[in-house]
């Protein structure tokens, strides 16, 4: 009987092994970098993941000294540019922690509501003990994850998020200023023609005035 049991545990064991090798965890969607030199690691993606457009999220920053302990007295000399496309913010880092009361040691946020799906880098610039910070990191499939569409997980009907609506409405003030310009333009060709029609008139009454005239 008990070696019946452990040949069971042993085939539970190995099926197990077999099934994380088919099926291995996903990776956590932060990039994990040593900086300044290796005097400490960075840990650097978003506060709440996945991640949705219209939604407030932050940027998420730990910070261990080469030891693999947390970093507890960064204040504000840390500062993170956030940048998508071709528009930019700065914002400060600021801990997201109280030693003994609340939060992981080495935890720094800074706080924001993304409004466009899409690719997000975050440039850290700054210092550390004194110790220069020039760091970038962008998010990809490898790093921390892009930007999705609220879309994606709403239910039961697809809303547009402000920033969608702002992109329409963008959109169609684009179309109505074309359109004006096509108006107007078409105005200014028709009183022209109007122009040329009465200058043509009034040449034509002349030369008839003209005639006539010889005739008598």
């Amino acid at each position: 009987m008990y070696s019946r049991f452990r040949r069971g545990l042993a085939l539970i064991g190995a099926s197990t092994v077999a099934l994380l090798m088919l099926h291995p965890a996903a990776a956590s969607a932060h990039e994990h970098r040593h900086v300044a030199g290796g005097k400490y690691s960075f840990t650097v993606g978003w506060g709440d993941e996945p991640a949705y457009s219209g939604f407030k999220n932050s940027v998420s920053l730990g910070i261990e000294d080469a030891n693999g302990k947390p970093v507890n007295d960064v204040t504000d000399t840390l500062k993170v540019e956030v940048s998508s496309g071709t528009q930019k913010t700065t914002l400060t880092m600021e801990p997201n922690f109280e030693i003994g009361e609340f939060g992981d040691p080495g935890d720094y946020r800074a706080w924001m509501v993304p409004t466009r799906s899409g690719t997000y880098t975050f440039h850290f610039t700054g210092t550390i003990h004194g110790d220069a910070i020039d760091e970038t990191f962008k998010s990809s499939e490898t790093t921390f994850d892009d930007i999705k569409a609220a879309s994606e997980v709403e239910f039961p009907a697809k809303d547009p998020t402000n920033g969608e609506l702002a992109q329409r409405l963008e959109r169609a003030e684009t179309r109505a200023t074309a359109s004006a310009k096509k108006a107007k333009d078409d105005a200014g060709t028709a009183r022209t023609f109007g122009i040329v029609g009465i200058a043509l008139g009034a040449l034509g009454l002349v030369v008839g005035l003209s005639a006539r005239s010889r005739r008598s």
